[in-house]
């Protein structure tokens, strides 16, 4: 094991009582070291503190070796800790000992709507970040999803920032509580991935704290984040990598957040305005924290003092998290029992029916799968067989199991049932980060003919549509929701041939499913759900376990109906610009005068998501907060009460099947005579609920006064509005059958 701080602590027992930590609004164990911390900095040379702010090799920071300060190791994530890179490339480092467990997404996550097993897979992620010889993970990546087509929406967790807040605050406690730092990214308002190494954000600061940065104040204040990581795009005319405002202001101040910000790979622009502003580790060079920061604190241009507050917050983390010594670090595979068992319950409770119509023939509807009627199976579609853990620009994870749809369903079925695939359609797959194709193809005839002929022959239709890793990518955003590969003409065909059709849509965010959920006597969300996927799914669709996941984001009938899109201030326009060498350019710290003033207007303002679509009356295709159940659910008896400045939200939930189920229950609050704007409803509270069939239940959730507040921003603070406001429960964002009035001051 690497010592750490134990050499210094004989060179002085004297703390600097001048130096001043921003009062904590929140307990932390960040600051359980400042009198060694302090020591330590007066031990150093000004040449070893510059070494510690920027990268050593490509996903680690350097410790102080003469001192016994170990080096900082970053994991990439945020769903599985990626391979082992070469020191200074993007290359594999070819070993057989780094691989992980491919846990589900973030919004596979966040379709669970449990804080439970988020808990979980943050520990999940840390033990095998541990194993690994890993101090951080980057992850969990917590940005809104204000459009469904950004590239990295698989990645994160919700449109809602209430939903997206908790999941991340138990994230963050699973993975720190076993020993590992997480690391919140993008910080912040990185909603795009097209021109996202220029873009300039221009938000409301009303808006940005109630549904932007809340997720992450919440990760800080509750989950007691230690590190952050800083966005590419601006906000408001400043690189969030030198945003004062954000990482100063905000961060620091308003949320007394001690910890350590590094910067997303390749995303400083400058030296001086980096690191006074509260950057604190370039990642993955030293092309501005290296020798240029060293000449301008000679230069008297950055105080050492700064620099040794930079110092002493990377030291907070390097004291808290223990480290691994680099001698055992990727000495075994990874990718352990109890891991791909936190995996294989995720995925089981991420899984959103979302169609599932009653046969005539069948006398019911057409999931679960009857077996005794259903003896051969068409599987329809290149995502039956598709692995999912790798792909694309950007994280991904060598994992030593994914099993497929087709996999899990010859293992849940076994010889009782004959399951014939056919491909359908040949998946997209992008040729060059540089000459990107569109992965709207039209069908291809002879693989859609074979696959008529299987489904003819079939008693029952499983059709797997869908996007891949290819087509929902880091680095780009999809130009539409359309199904690639001319899905939709081949799922027309194979309803002709077989009106018996279950389509499951394999992706992590919105697609189009108008043709899809037309054709289809059962539609089925599974999203990129890991190792563990095809097992999950298989026993969703054979009855085992009922469905249970709720959609983490809407799912719009059109791409125009979107606010950014509706609005019209996404897609932006850049005359001449070609979108494939974004990437490259944002990695290599290239940029222009053109670029720079590229400008992301959030007109909707807070109307994110359902917000909009219930202000601007929009039907959609699939609400917020849907998925159906085999079990039957009723809610009564509606209770509200105050407990102290709090609310305790409480009601009956009956399961009025036979069927053993679990059931998300939402709780929205609705202020029509608010003196300031405020969308129809907002979530304010959800609990996952299993009740046993014919079981009652009487639920308690707590709806907290700092959930119902508003940010004011002459006050620069949070403010709570009295008079009415009316709870309503339900199962759904349009399925909300008790409703409540209350008055509070």
């Amino acid at each position: 094991m690497v010592k750490t701080y134990f050499k210094l602590l004989a060179i002085t027992a004297l703390a600097v009582s001048s130096v001043s930590v921003q009062a904590q609004k929140y307990p932390t164990k960040l600051l359980d070291h400042e009198m060694d911390i302090e020591n330590i900095i007066k031990g150093m040379t000004l040449e070893e503190k510059i070494d510690m702010l920027h990268g050593k090799n490509m996903f680690s920071s350097a410790g102080i070796p003469r001192l016994g300060i170990a080096d900082m190791e970053y994991a990439d994530g945020p769903f599985g800790i990626r391979e082992e890179m070469e020191p200074h490339s993007w290359n594999s480092a070819h070993l057989t000992t780094d691989s992980a467990t491919f846990f589900p997404t973030g919004s596979a996550l966040a379709a669970t709507w449990s804080t439970e097993w988020a808990y979980a897979y943050g520990r999940g992620m840390s033990r095998e970040a541990r194993l690994r010889g890993k101090d951080m993970i980057l992850g969990p990546a917590i940005n809104i999803q204000r459009i469904p087509t950004g590239g990295r929406t698989y990645e994160y967790l919700s449109e809602d920032p209430i939903l997206s807040g908790m999941l991340a605050v138990a994230y963050t406690k699973g993975s720190q509580d076993d020993g590992t730092a997480v690391c919140l990214k993008h910080y912040a308002l990185n909603n795009q991935e097209d021109y996202r190494g220029f873009v300039d954000v221009r938000i409301s600061d009303r808006a940005m704290h109630e549904i932007y940065l809340r997720p992450f104040e919440m990760a800080v204040r509750e989950g007691d984040a230690w590190g952050v990581m800083a966005a590419y795009n601006k906000v408001n005319g400043r690189w969030c990598s030198e945003n004062e405002h954000l990482q100063t202001t905000i961060l620091r101040k308003q949320w007394g957040f001690p910890g350590m910000v590094i910067s997303d790979w390749g995303g400083v622009h400058s030296t001086v305005d980096a690191v006074t502003s509260g950057m604190n580790v370039e990642m993955p060079g030293n092309r501005f924290f290296g020798n240029a920061l060293l000449d301008s604190v000679k230069a008297g241009k950055v105080s050492e003092a700064v620099i040794n507050q930079r110092v002493r917050e990377i030291l907070r983390v390097r004291m808290t998290v223990r480290p691994i010594d680099k001698a055992i670090a990727n000495t075994k595979p990874v990718g352990n029992a109890e891991e791909m068992a936190t995996a294989l319950e995720v995925a089981r409770r991420s899984i959103v029916l979302l169609k599932n119509e009653k046969i005539k023939a069948l006398k019911k509807e057409l999931l679960p799968i009857d077996t005794r009627h259903m003896r051969n199976i068409a599987i329809i579609g290149e995502n039956a067989v598709t692995k999912m853990a790798l792909g694309g620009v950007g994280a991904g994870v060598k994992t030593r199991c994914e099993i497929t749809p087709l996999e899990g369903l010859k293992q849940i079925l076994g010889n009782s049932v004959k399951l014939t695939y056919a491909k359908g359609y040949k998946s997209f797959n992008s040729d060059s980060r540089n000459k990107r194709q569109s992965p709207q193809q039209p069908a291809d005839a002879t693989l859609m003919d074979e696959a008529i002929k299987v489904a003819q022959a079939a008693d029952l239709v499983i059709f797997f549509a869908g996007d891949n890793r290819e087509v929902e990518t880091e680095g780009s955003d999809r130009k539409s929701i359309t199904l690639p590969s001319g899905q939709d003409e081949l799922a027309e065909a194979l309803a002709k041939a077989n009106p018996k059709m279950i389509t499951v849509i394999v992706s992590g965010g919105p697609v189009d499913v108008s043709t899809v959920s037309q054709v289809s006597g059962a539609l089925v969300a599974s999203w990129f759900n890991g190792s563990m996927a095809g097992q999950a799914l298989a026993e969703v669709l054979t009855g085992r376990i009922s469905p249970s996941g709720k959609l983490p984001m809407t799912w719009p009938k059109k791409l125009e109906d979107v606010p950014a899109y509706a609005t019209g201030t996404y897609p932006q326009n850049l005359e001449n610009n070609n979108q494939g060498d974004i990437f490259v350019d944002l990695t290599r710290n290239r940029s222009n005068d053109r670029r720079q003033q590229l400008i992301a207007n959030y007109a909707e303002e807070d109307l994110v998501g359902y917000r909009w679509y219930d202000q601007k009356k929009v039907a959609v295709a699939y609400p917020f907060g849907f998925g159906l159940s085999y079990a039957k659910f009723q809610y009564s008896d509606l209770q509200v009460k105050t407990v102290g400045k709090d609310f305790e939200v409480s009601f009956l939930l009956t399961n009025r099947s036979a069927i053993d189920a679990e059931e998300v229950v939402q709780v929205y609050v609705a202020r029509p005579k608010s003196a300031i704007s405020r969308p129809v409803k907002e979530l304010k509270g959800f609990h996952r609920v299993a009740l046993k069939g014919g079981e009652r239940q009487r639920i308690i959730i707590p709806i907290r006064h700092s959930d119902l507040c508003h940010w004011d921003e002459a006050a620069q603070d949070w403010k709570f509005e009295s008079g009415k406001m009316t709870f309503l429960v339900g199962g759904s964002s349009d399925n909300l059958p008790l409703k409540k009035e209350v008055k509070f001051k």
